[in-house]
């Protein structure tokens, strides 16, 4: 096994469970173990929590500067880690090698130097007459991360966390441990303040629970299924603690009928099997017009089947894996869910794609005809699964888009963007990407309805770290 990282990390040193309890990693591609962790308990939490407490007063009274150079040296440690994080991502989630050495790792760099950069100008104190507002870290945070974008979660929850000045507990997913493991090394190296960061491995019903049942975390900052969230955020009422979520996603892909179609249809499908589904921002409801469903149809299948799902080690793999065999059996159960509700099957299936019979691999799979009110239309299935609407007009497009408990993103396709502007804004959703636009760091991250609360990324996820002071009368009459 190339991983064992059995200990935690806690106030600065790596340290043994207190009770020893082994967990094998399985490599989703080749079902062998990838290595070793610990699963922690609830004694391990107070540890942990512990540490973050007693290392909050000092880390919360440095200044924007410091927290600005220290940001800047884990940026520069994570550099030299890079192959290393893209390596783990690939061995405990499949993740393709150019999607792991991509956007997989990529994304760590980006919302260090995104930081970095926004705390040149960030303003953490303003007057309102003679008194003052000052933004404060909101003190001891725990962080729970899945295993589907193991560096963008992470790095989504602690960078901003330290730019504010708290103190964290990480739990990331048992799944994709190594990766947050090497993490943990870069913080180290770059001299990060024991106390500061902690990580503690475990499950959500042991760890999670305990983290966001602690009296003495002040945070939880939750990334996962919606289901999960709520019992998070359940547990959490009861010590009346911030919960910062970012939950599920069904988000609807918006094909107007002066769009581009080629290009609107093969970006989509691209999207979707980008992470093997794996991805709460998925484009996984296509909505076209009723009149260009058989064009569609066509071009999907052509565009899933064009591209290759196998080794994630080789450069020609575009799909890898799901995480594990769980998530493998549900989405097969999705699939045959898919036909036996009527959708029209246009390409994959259930079972393994031709030619792989061991590893977690799903035969990328597109539905056609679909309605709003099937199961694979209403629910996240988290697989390379896509499903195409009709519709018959713009109003019933819009009221399609917006049918759904979720609202994460949503894409528009036109040919004319004031156009898509105009349907955009009526989307109900936390992000909407207009005609494939790229990405942008700064910009924030999140959802509406039971998509979660809250935001990441940039200036908005900052200061969902920070609370609010003000103090009256701090400052002369003018």
């Amino acid at each position: 096994m190339a991983y064992e990282y059995r200990r935690f990390y806690i106030d600065g040193r790596w340290v043994e469970p207190v009770e020893p309890k082994e967990f094998t990693v399985i490599n989703p591609a080749t079902e062998a173990p990838a290595g070793v962790i610990s699963l922690g308990s609830a004694r391990d939490v107070d540890r942990a929590v512990a540490a973050a407490r007693r290392a909050f007063d000092a880390f919360a009274q440095t200044s924007r500067e410091e927290r600005r150079a220290l940001l800047e040296k884990i940026l520069a440690v994570y550099k030299k880690r890079y192959q290393d994080i893209a390596n783990a991502i690939r061995e405990e989630m499949g993740a393709p090698a150019s999607l792991a050495q991509g956007s997989q790792a990529g994304i760590g760099i980006g919302h260090l130097a995104a930081m970095v950069d926004l705390l040149q100008t960030f303003e953490f104190e303003e007057r309102r007459g003679s008194s003052r507002l000052t933004l404060e870290p909101v003190g001891v945070c725990a962080l729970i991360t899945p295993w589907n974008w193991p560096m963008n979660q992470v790095a989504a929850k602690v960078v901003p966390a330290l730019a504010a000045g708290c103190t964290m507990v990480l739990k990331p997913s048992e799944f994709s441990p190594f990766s947050a493991a090497i993490w943990t090394e870069v913080l180290h190296e770059a001299g990060v303040p024991a106390g500061v960061f902690n990580l503690v491995n475990g499950t959500g019903p042991e760890v999670g629970a305990a983290l966001a049942a602690h009296t003495e975390v002040d945070m939880v900052s939750f990334t996962g299924s919606t289901g999960a969230g709520t019992e998070v955020a359940r547990i959490a009422a009861a010590t009346v603690k911030r919960v910062h979520q970012e939950l599920g996603g069904k988000s609807p892909s918006v094909v107007l009928e002066d769009a581009d179609l080629e290009r609107a249809v093969q970006g989509t499908v691209r999207h979707v099997l980008e992470n093997s589904g794996q991805s709460c921002n998925a484009p996984t409801r296509l909505l076209v017009p009723a009149a260009r469903l058989a064009e569609a149809e066509e071009l999907a299948r052509k565009t899933a089947e064009a591209l290759t799902v196998g080794d994630p080690a080789s450069e020609k793999t575009a799909v890898g894996p799901l995480v594990s065999r769980i998530q493998f059996e549900r989405v097969q159960s999705y699939i045959a869910k898919g036909i036996s509700e009527g959708a029209k099957l246009v390409t994959g299936g259930t079972g393994r794609p031709p030619g792989l019979q061991k590893g977690y691999f799903v035969r990328p799979t597109v539905f056609s005809n679909v309605s709003n009110d099937m199961t694979i239309a209403r629910e996240e299935i988290f697989g390379p699964v896509l499903a195409i609407l009709p519709y018959r007009d713009e109003e019933d497009a819009v009221r399609i888009a917006n049918d759904t408990p979720y609202g994460l993103h949503a894409y528009v396709w036109s040919g004319d963007l004031a156009h898509a502007n105009r349907i955009g804004r009526r989307i109900r959703a936390g992000r909407v990407t207009l005609n494939g636009a790229p990405g942008d760091m700064s910009i924030p991250f999140g959802g509406f309805k039971r998509s979660g609360n809250g935001r990441e990324w940039g200036e908005y996820g900052l200061r969902d770290f920070l609370e609010v002071k003000a103090v009256i009368g701090a400052e002369a009459h003018a």
